[in-house]
C-alpha cells in the first residue's frame, strides 16, 4: 500500500513539473484581442519553437472546443492567435493555454464575453472601456541616463478594478528606442519587453484590446511618411495586436473599425501618411485624402448613437503647439466641414500623446458640440504643465496632469443613452468627470440641413 501511495505522489509530482515545465515557455499573454457575437481572437507568445494551442468553454458548462495547434517561430516573436469560431452571443467563455498538450495553470481568470444581439430586440446595453496612451516600460541598457522615464505600473491593478468591457490603446502603447528601430530584432525586442510586465497580464487575459499607434510605436519621435522603416513597425503592430483589421480600401496601414453595441469605432493613423513637420513646400497632410474619404465614408453610413473618431494627437485642441492638428489647420478644417456637409451626428474624438488628460469642447452655432476626450500618460513620464496651456476650448475642470487612464461609460435607454468620461489616477480615485446626453450631440432639429 505505502509503495502504491509513494508512486502515485511520484506520479502527481511529475505531472506538477511537467505542467510548470511547459509554463517556462510562456513569454507573455495570453490576451483577448477583439471579441464580436460569432468570435473572439485569442493571442500568446512563447520564448521558444512550442505547439500551443487554446481550448475555450463556455462558463459553467462542461463541452469545450479545442483549437488546431500552431507551432511559434522566432522570426514571428513566437507570437501565436487563435480564433474561437464556435461561441454564441451574450455568452461568457473561459479559455486555457496548453503550451506542447499540457494545459497552463494561472492564478487569476483567463476569459471573455461575446457581445449580445441586440438591435431590433431590446435597447442597446450598457458598456464601458478604458482608454490611454503612453506606455513606457523603463529597460534600463536601452534607457537615456538619469530619472527613469517610466513608473506607476501599478496603474495597470487599477485598471484591472474596473472589468472593462474592453480597453482602446492610443497609441504610444510602447516606446522604440534608437537601438531599436531600424531593425526588426529591435522592434521586436521592444515589443516583447513591453508586454512581458508582470502586472499586465492579468489585465490582457480577460480584457479584449484594441489599438491605434503613434509615433512611438511607428518608429522615431515625431516620424512620417518618409521613415524608411515603417513597413517592419506596420509588421510588428499587426503581429502583436488583435484587431479585427488593418488598413482601408488597398491600403495597408494601422487603420480599423469595430462597433461595440449602438457605439461605432474609427481607429486611424496618423503616421503612415503624415507630411514632415518640417517641410514647407508640400501638402501638409496627417491623414491623407484617401485616408479622410474612407472615415467620412464610414461616419456618414454610421447608424450609431456615438461615432468615436479615435487617433494618437488632439484634433480639436486649438493650440497650434508639438504635433496637433492645428498645426495643419487646413486638412483639420476640412475635416470638421465634412462633418457638417455631411450632417454626421454624433461624433466624438479620441486621442491621446499629450502626457496629460484634457476634455475640450468645440462648440458650433447651430450645430451640436464636438468633444474630444485626451487620455495620456498612463506610465510615461507626465506632462506637469499641461494644465498650463491655454486651450480656451477646454471644459473647465477636465484637466490632470499625472499618470491616469480614462473610464468612458455609455449607459441609457435607447432615448435616453449618455456618456460619462472620468479620468482616474494611479490609486484608482477618480480625479474627474462629466456627462453629456446623446441628445447633446445631434443638430437641432430646426437647424438640420
Amino acid at each position: 500500500m505505502k509503495k502504491l501511495m509513494a508512486q502515485s505522489v511520484l506520479i502527481m509530482l511529475l505531472f506538477v513539473n511537467n505542467i510548470f515545465a511547459q509554463k517556462q515557455f510562456l513569454q507573455s499573454g495570453p490576451m483577448v484581442g477583439y471579441v464580436e457575437a460569432r468570435e473572439a481572437l485569442i493571442w500568446v507568445q512563447t520564448n521558444a519553437p512550442v505547439d500551443v494551442s487554446i481550448e475555450y468553454w463556455e462558463k459553467g458548462t462542461n463541452k469545450s472546443y479545442k483549437l488546431d495547434k500552431i507551432r511559434t517561430e522566432k522570426q514571428k516573436a513566437f507570437v501565436a492567435k487563435f480564433i474561437c469560431d464556435s461561441v454564441l452571443p451574450g455568452k461568457t467563455y473561459n479559455y486555457a493555454v496548453l503550451i506542447n498538450g499540457k494545459r497552463l495553470q494561472f492564478d487569476y481568470p483567463l476569459e471573455f464575453k461575446t457581445q449580445e444581439l441586440w438591435l431590433w430586440r431590446k435597447d442597446p446595453p450598457d458598456f464601458k472601456f478604458l482608454t490611454g496612451s503612453c506606455f513606457y516600460v523603463n529597460e534600463e541598457y536601452w534607457d537615456r541616463p538619469g530619472k527613469p522615464y517610466g513608473g506607476d505600473y501599478e496603474i495597470i491593478k487599477s485598471m484591472y478594478n474596473h472589468r472593462p468591457d474592453f480597453m482602446l490603446w492610443l497609441g504610444d502603447n510602447l516606446y522604440l528606442r534608437e537601438g531599436d528601430w531600424n531593425t526588426m530584432t529591435g522592434i521586436l525586442h521592444r515589443y516583447t519587453h513591453t508586454r512581458s510586465l508582470d502586472v499586465l497580464q492579468p489585465f490582457l487575459a480577460s480584457t479584449p484590446n484594441y489599438a491605434i499607434w503613434d509615433d512611438h510605436d511607428y518608429g522615431p519621435n515625431d516620424s512620417d511618411r518618409g521613415f524608411w522603416n515603417k513597413k517592419a513597425t506596420l509588421e510588428a503592430f499587426k503581429l502583436f495586436w488583435g484587431n479585427p483589421s488593418y488598413g482601408f480600401y488597398d491600403k495597408e496601414a494601422a487603420v480599423t473599425y469595430f462597433s461595440f453595441y449602438d457605439a461605432d469605432f474609427f481607429l486611424l493613423d496618423n503616421r503612415t501618411f503624415r507630411s514632415p513637420n518640417d517641410r514647407k513646400h508640400t501638402k501638409r497632410t496627417i491623414l491623407g485624402d484617401e485616408q479622410i474619404e474612407w472615415l467620412i465614408d464610414n461616419l456618414s453610413a454610421s447608424k450609431a448613437t456615438f461615432k468615436f473618431v479615435v487617433m494618437g494627437g488632439q484634433f480639436l485642441s486649438p493650440l497650434s503647439i508639438y504635433e496637433n492638428y492645428a498645426n495643419y489647420a487646413e486638412e483639420r478644417q476640412k475635416i470638421l466641414d465634412l462633418i457638417e456637409k455631411e450632417n454626421i451626428q454624433g461624433v466624438i474624438f479620441i486621442s491621446g500623446d499629450r502626457h496629460h488628460s484634457e476634455l475640450t469642447k468645440l462648440d458650433r452655432p447651430g450645430n451640436y458640440p464636438l468633444l474630444e476626450l485626451t487620455s495620456s500618460t498612463i506610465t510615461a513620464g507626465p506632462n506637469i504643465k499641461g494644465c498650463d496651456e491655454p486651450n480656451y476650448l477646454r471644459v473647465e475642470g477636465c484637466c490632470y496632469n499625472q499618470r491616469n487612464y480614462a473610464l468612458v461609460e455609455i449607459t441609457g435607454k435607447k432615448e435616453e443613452r449618455k456618456v460619462k468620461f472620468s479620468i482616474f489616477g494611479v490609486d484608482g480615485k477618480e480625479v474627474w468627470s462629466k456627462e453629456f446626453k446623446a441628445t447633446d450631440l445631434k443638430t437641432p432639429k430646426s437647424s438640420n440641413k
